[in-house]
C-alpha cells in the first residue's frame, strides 16, 4: 500500500489552500448566496458539539446556513485583499465518510489547516475604512469529490473549523 510522502502532502495542501482561497474571498464580496457551499454538512462531535465550528469575530455562528445569511443580510459589502497565506497538513489520515476506498498516497484523506491574512474594506469603496484580519480554517476533503463522475466542478476541500479575527 502506497503511503503519502512529504512532498506529495505539501503539493496537495498547497494547490488546495491556493484554490480555496482564490475562491472562498471572491464569494465573500460577490457570490453570498454561495457562502453555505464552502462549509461540510452540519454534524455533530462524539461530545455532541457542533461541526462545523465557525466563530466570526468571536461570534459563535451556529452552522453555514447561519454564515451565509450574516453575510447576505447583515454584513456591508465587503472587499478582500490577501496579502498572505499558508498551510500545514495536520492529520494525513483523516477519513471522511465517503472516502474509505480511496489511497493515502492520494491526498484524499488529510485535513489541512490554511492560515490566512490580508485587509478588508466594509462599505462604500471611497468610504470604506481598511481593517487587517487574520482567519484559520481547518479543511477536509469534501466526500463528494471523491466520488464525483459526472465531470461536474465540485469544490475538493470544505470548512471543518474558521476562526476569524479582524486586527487592526
Amino acid at each position: 500500500m502506497a503511503t503519502l510522502t512529504a512532498d506529495t502532502a505539501t503539493k496537495i495542501s498547497t494547490e488546495a489552500a491556493g484554490m480555496f482561497v482564490d475562491t472562498y474571498y471572491p464569494t465573500l464580496s460577490s457570490s453570498r448566496a454561495d457562502v453555505a457551499s464552502f462549509y461540510m454538512p452540519a454534524s455533530a462531535m462524539p461530545d455532541g458539539k457542533p461541526l462545523p465550528v465557525i466563530v466570526y469575530n468571536g461570534n459563535i455562528i451556529s452552522d453555514p446556513t447561519a454564515m451565509q445569511t450574516l453575510f447576505q443580510e447583515q454584513m456591508p459589502e465587503a472587499r478582500y485583499e490577501i496579502q498572505d497565506y499558508d498551510c500545514q497538513v495536520v492529520n494525513p489520515h483523516y477519513v471522511a465518510e465517503g472516502t474509505q476506498g480511496s489511497s493515502p498516497a492520494s491526498g484524499k484523506n488529510m485535513t489541512i489547516l490554511v492560515t490566512v491574512s490580508g485587509h478588508v474594506k466594509f462599505g462604500e469603496p471611497r468610504a470604506a475604512a481598511i481593517r487587517g484580519f487574520s482567519e484559520n480554517f481547518v479543511l477536509i476533503p469534501n466526500p463528494a469529490a471523491a466520488t464525483n463522475t459526472r465531470g461536474k466542478r465540485i469544490k475538493g476541500w470544505l470548512i471543518q473549523s474558521q476562526n476569524f479575527r479582524l486586527v487592526v
